[in-house]
């Protein structure tokens, strides 16, 4: 083994870690990619609206017709799922310019997707902190498939669903004693968003029952259900498979994908460049990868490509 192959396989440090993103991008190059927009944030999300609105209508409007209302179903049901992009980007505050607009917007798309945006918050700020390291990524608690029987079950969302139920229910009665990363002076605020996230879906359910329409199944619960699978397919991709370290160069994956997954994902495939500065903008991470394509250790042609190196390393996968 080389020299150079010695200094690129060693461990960094955190200190290490946040300094060499640094001597990659220059200041200026990092203030120019860091200016956010209330424009193309509003062009971003109306786009999505827009495409969970018509697929929505077309699932609705051809029920019956499974030739058309499938297809549809598929596409409403992403579009609803990949409002965690949304709420990720806006939860960084770097969806809008406006403070205050990406807190709304990421609450409500933490609705639609059945995340808490206040929750995850804190959640995601420690996930940035300790990235793949364990005992303290908070992200390291999902599965690691180690065969096909886990993989499967991952794809599929139901330790999803029973961890944000059951998540949702002890956030709303006030047990955190096992989120570390929530600070004493934040829980409050969490358990109300919380418990009004729980009100409007129950206000939704009872709508429902007083007119005798399965809407919220129908319009809301079947969707997310059935593009669960496709946002597991894809963040599944963002860090299996990499080192269990500081480095963020070798800790994430970014994966190169079609323009109809990145819009609504909200670029976030272009992952190690958002690890390595968070404080980019959707819209510039396209921009910010011709800069950075040439550091990255991951960096793969498609989620399909992904998932078969995944399970092609079943057993063999750190973390």
């Amino acid at each position: 083994m080389s020299c150079d192959e010695i200094t690129q396989t060693k461990p960094l440090t955190e200190a290490d870690a946040k300094q060499s993103r640094h001597q990659i991008l220059s200041r200026q190059q990092i203030n120019f990619f860091n200016k956010r927009s209330n424009y193309l944030g509003m062009i971003q999300l109306g786009v999505h609206l827009a495409i969970a609105g018509c697929s929505g209508y077309l699932y609705a409007s051809h029920f019956g017709d499974w030739l058309v209302a499938i297809p549809a179903l598929v596409v409403y049901g992403f579009s609803i799922a990949s409002m965690f992009a949304a709420m990720h980007e806006a939860v960084h505050r770097t969806a809008f310019s406006n403070n205050q607009l990406n807190d709304v917007i990421a609450w409500f798309a933490g609705l639609l997707s059945y995340y808490n945006s206040t929750f995850f918050r804190y959640y995601h700020k420690w996930h940035h902190l300790y990235s793949r390291i364990p005992d303290k990524d908070p992200e390291l608690t999902d599965i690691t498939p180690k065969n096909w029987a886990e993989y499967l079950l991952v794809i599929s969302g139901l330790p999803w669903w029973f961890a944000h139920v059951k998540g949702h229910f002890r956030v709303a009665l006030g047990l955190l004693d096992e989120c570390p990363f929530i600070p004493l002076s934040a829980r409050a605020q969490v358990i109300r968003s919380t418990r009004l996230q729980l009100a409007v879906y129950a206000a939704a359910i009872a709508v429902s029952l007083l007119f005798g329409q399965p809407w919220f199944f129908l319009y809301w619960l079947l969707p997310l259900m059935v593009g669960q699978p496709i946002l597991r397919f894809i963040l599944l991709a963002e860090h299996t498979g990499c080192t269990l370290d500081h480095n963020l160069l070798t800790n994430t994956r970014t994966t190169l994908t079609l323009l109809p997954v990145r819009l609504l994902m909200w670029n976030m495939s272009f992952h190690t460049e958002h690890h390595l500065y968070p404080s980019i903008p959707f819209h510039a991470l396209p921009e910010a990868h011709q800069h950075l394509n040439s550091h990255l250790t991951y960096l793969d042609q498609g989620y399909i490509k992904v998932n078969r190196y995944i399970t092609s390393q079943l057993g063999q996968l750190p973390g």
